[in-house]
């Protein structure tokens, strides 16, 4: 009776009439009957313990007894016995109670707590509850939930809702619409503790002095690497959730503060050839152009950078598989645009110079060169972008107009962008000239010449293992490796290898069905292998690479490759699991 009782009170039910005080266990003696009343107390006191614990909205039974205005009355369970032995009847009598009292010391509980106001919590408090450990709280508008035994329950993962541990979820919840359903919600509300308070405001921590003050807000699941400027990457369990990439958790790179342009004001800058005017292209203008739409893989020139550190210390932000990322680019083409200004091919060398309208305090803004005969040419699909993924651009990556260069390493997609020139010389920014170029692992920062370098424009192949994580634990029988491959150049990815013995052997991973174009396959492939867990294994030693079309291959470790700066890093990834047992 008692576990009948607590278990319809822990789902917030009334105590049934059709349960009563019958004892129909049979009397066995003093010595019994003492074992039996400890055991009714013992369960008694964890029934007590388990709802002391419950946080979660008030049950019909405190709606149903506290209801002043509710006309059906509350019925004592019916106390009948079925034998006329007195000490059996004794016992009977005592278990009765005991369970009756449990009933109602919790009953008086859930009614006092629902007179009470919410318990306030801060959004500091909030984000010191974010591990197993301190327990896992998440928001969700003003109310305040604990979600740490849910966290294993997730259909999505616990990793996945790990990312929006000690903070809101309303960014996550924006990523996936499944999340706004009534029943989603109705589970959530299981969980609630508490509320924030009021009062609490996000807190404003640069000055209106600070150049990074009108920065835009990121999206809380990046994995920041600089926050003045900012840098983040996606979490890689994240990154190949879909073949494009949502414009909230796109890899940034900024390199200087994000200029806050007025599009109506805006003007794109075309130096014309000797002898013509200049273009001075308004927003609208650049709509005027023929529109042209396509799919392109980003990835900055320090993706897995922090597997060189692991090396030898480089300079440079510590990025690991996230600096790429994939997107639907739509805008003018930069062949059409420069047509339009006069442009056209010469015998001599020439390149194509972006300024941006981000600067720093001393008016340098940022600046990158390609080869011009790469920029006139219809088929390289040049693009002056004004949208991404459908909308305009975010201010993050570049709004209102950003150079898009597909195949081509990120530093020259030019974001902001301000004035666009052809000069017989490559940029003579920083960017172009002292940074961005590859060098022989034995270059250090005494003997470095930068002029000896050219600056990188193709990258290399690429690949890297997405789920699972490093260091995290598999489950025996089958294990399932995601992940994602790309070339330069509009080179196409057509292999991925997959070993889970270190590089012994090996097993060809399934591509997407994403179509690409020959010398046109400017996006990522996405991939994974499905395959069984060797009997007896207790870790594995992931490894993946790729093949693109002129059968370039990632090299087998970091060292041939490594390099002052820590670009073009595209040795074998490698990822350490352990297996359940």
């Amino acid at each position: 009776m008692v576990l009948q009782l607590q278990q319809r009170h822990s789902a917030g039910l009334a105590p049934s009439p059709a349960v009563s005080g019958r004892w129909t266990g049979p009397s066995r003696g003093p010595q019994t009957g003492s074992a039996t009343m400890l055991l009714l107390h013992r369960a008694v006191a964890l029934g007590l313990r388990q709802t002391c614990r419950l946080k979660s909205t008030h049950s019909r039974l405190c709606i149903q007894a506290c209801s002043t205005n509710d006309s059906s009355q509350h019925q004592c369970p019916s106390l009948a016995f079925s034998t006329d032995n007195s000490s059996t009847r004794g016992w009977r009598v005592m278990g009765t109670l005991l369970g009756l009292g449990a009933v109602l010391a919790y009953h008086d509980r859930r009614c006092r707590a629902a007179q009470k106001s919410p318990h306030i919590y801060t959004r500091e408090e909030v984000k010191s509850h974010s591990s197993p450990e301190t327990r896992i709280w998440v928001t969700l508008g003003s109310e305040v939930f604990d979600v740490t035994e849910f966290v294993d329950l997730h259909p999505g993962g616990p990793s996945k809702l790990m990312l929006a541990a000690g903070g809101p979820l309303e960014p996550f919840w924006a990523l996936y619409a499944v999340h706004n359903q009534s029943h989603i919600r109705e589970i959530l509300a299981q969980y609630k503790i508490g509320e924030l308070s009021p009062e609490d405001k996000m807190p404003s921590t640069l000055k209106t002095s600070d150049p990074y003050a009108d920065d835009p807000i990121r999206h809380p699941a990046l994995k920041v690497n600089s926050q003045r400027p900012f840098n983040a990457e996606p979490p890689p369990e994240l990154l190949t959730e879909t073949y494009i990439t949502p414009n909230p958790i796109f890899f940034t790179r900024n390199h200087l503060p994000v200029p806050n342009l007025d599009p109506d004001t805006y003007r794109l800058h075309i130096v014309g050839p000797p002898g013509r005017k200049p273009l001075s292209l308004s927003l609208d203008d650049l709509h005027q152009f023929p529109k042209h739409e396509i799919t392109v893989t980003l990835q900055c020139a320090g993706n897995r950078r922090s597997e060189m550190s692991q090396l030898k210390e480089v300079r440079g932000l510590e990025w690991r598989t996230g600096a790429i990322s994939t997107a639907r680019w739509a805008g003018a083409r930069l062949c059409d645009v420069l047509a339009k200004a006069g442009h056209q091919l010469c015998e001599t060398e020439a390149h194509v110079c972006f300024e941006g309208l981000d600067s720093d305090p001393t008016g340098t803004a940022y600046g990158a060169s390609i080869p011009l005969a790469r920029a006139l040419d219809p088929e390289a699909e040049v693009l002056l972008a004004y949208e991404m993924n459908g909308q305009p651009l975010p201010r993050d990556h570049g709004f209102p107009v950003r150079v898009v260069v597909p195949g081509v390493v990120g530093a020259r997609h030019v974001k902001w962008l301000g004035k666009v020139s052809v000069e017989p010389e490559e940029s003579h920014s920083h960017w172009q000239r002292r940074d961005y170029k590859g060098f022989c692992p034995s270059v250090d920062w005494d003997s470095v010449d930068f002029d000896s370098s050219p600056s990188i424009q193709e990258l290399p192949v690429q690949s890297a293992i997405t789920e699972p994580k490093d260091g995290g634990m598999v489950e025996a029988g089958e294990v399932t490796v995601k992940g994602y491959a790309w070339s330069g150049g509009g080179r196409a990815v057509i292999r991925v290898d997959v070993s889970l013995d270190g590089g012994l052997t090996w097993q060809v991973a399934e591509l997407d069905r994403e179509e690409q174009r020959p010398r046109k396959a400017w996006a990522w492939r996405l991939w994974q292998l499905q395959a069984p867990v060797p009997p007896g294994k207790k870790e594995l030693n992931i490894v993946c690479k790729a093949v693109d079309d002129s059968y370039n291959v990632q090299p087998d470790t970091v060292a041939p490759i490594w390099n002052l700066r820590g670009v073009l890093s595209n040795a074998w990834h490698r990822v350490h699991v352990r297996v359940a047992s």
